[in-house]
């Protein structure tokens, strides 16, 4: 991947956190602690801010800066797993991955993330839409295709009840809500995935 693709993706991403930051924040009103819009759009604007210096390297360490970057900036909980999903991420992918690779790191991602988060898929987080996801690129969809399951598996997050996470505390109280987390998991998909495919 060239520098400029992984830098079309940064902005992209940051941009999509910026623009959807609101929205993130009222999901996180309704179940959670109401930051997680602003500490999203703080750690993707300080990724943003060195786009350049990290998209200068090598794909594996661009993706552990990325994951760094955000355990450093975005705080809360969401900092260590947004931060391990990128860093997982770079560590397992090569410089020049095909889609066996990618499928393959995303498959070690979730269970980096699921470890760092002490969850599963069907507690109401980001791997209910990771999940879907992998299961997605695993099957050969298209990158529009995968963007779509994730704002799928978002939705099917609202009739849940949150078993892991703050929301949790409400326990039957946080049905009805979309996770917030994985709202922006579903945002962060769409942005790659069109970005990609635009190039």
């Amino acid at each position: 991947m060239a520098a400029s693709d992984f830098s079309s993706l940064i902005v992209a991403a940051a941009n999509t956190i910026a623009a959807h930051a609101d929205e993130l924040t009222a999901l996180d009103q309704a179940i959670g602690d109401g930051d997680h819009g602003l500490n999203m759009k703080r750690g993707f604007e300080a990724v943003r801010a060195e786009k350049d210096t990290i998209a200068a390297k090598p794909l594996p360490d661009a993706l552990k800066a990325v994951g760094t970057k955000l355990v450093m900036t975005v705080g809360g909980a969401s900092g260590p797993l947004f931060g391990t999903l990128f860093m997982a991420l770079g560590k397992e992918l090569p410089a020049a991955p095909d889609r066996a690779a990618l499928t393959t790191a995303l498959s070690k991602a979730i269970e980096a993330v699921s470890a760092r988060g002490k969850s599963q898929p069907g507690q109401k987080t980001m791997l209910d839409v990771l999940q879907p996801v992998y299961e997605a690129l695993a099957q050969g969809k298209t990158g529009s295709e995968i963007a779509d399951v994730a704002d799928k598996a978002a939705d099917a997050t609202v009739p849940m009840k949150a078993l892991r996470g703050r929301a949790s505390f409400l326990g039957e109280r946080s049905i009805g809500h979309m996770d917030a987390g994985a709202r922006s998991t579903a945002l962060l998909v769409r942005a790659v995935a069109e970005t990609v495919e635009d190039r």
